[in-house]
């Protein structure tokens, strides 16, 4: 991660490895692949970094579904942000899209990743 990915963060990330995460990608040539299983390596309600087996172009559109103890999220809307090697695979930073701009916004995307970013702030605490 560069100081500009971290200088950009309206928020801290709390870490999050126990959340399982699907990510699936959206758009009309990749409408067939099958969702990719990630690591999530750190979460708040704006984006997330995960752990991924393969590296992912920056702007690519993604579907992410999210399951974890008293969690169960599905279909939220992202973008690849940035991409670099790491560890085993590829960190790759996303930004979820309900927060990119005025006319995307949706209150329940909001308030359910409020939720979650809630449940992993009491631990990181």
């Amino acid at each position: 991660m560069t100081s500009d990915s971290a200088d950009r963060r309206i928020k801290d990330r709390y870490p999050a490895s126990c959340l399982k995460v699907l990510l699936r990608e959206r758009g009309f040539f990749s409408r067939n692949r099958n969702p990719m299983p990630v690591t999530c390596l750190d979460l708040n309600r704006y984006g997330m970094a995960v752990l991924c087996p393969r590296p992912m172009e920056p702007g690519i559109r993604l579907h992410m579904d999210f399951e974890g103890k008293y969690i169960n999220e599905s279909r939220v809307c992202a973008r690849v942000v940035e991409c670099q090697p790491f560890q085993t695979g590829y960190r790759v930073s996303v930004q979820f899209s309900y927060c990119r701009d005025k006319k995307g916004y949706s209150k329940a995307a909001d308030n359910a990743l409020s939720r979650i970013e809630g449940f992993y702030n009491r631990f990181a605490s």
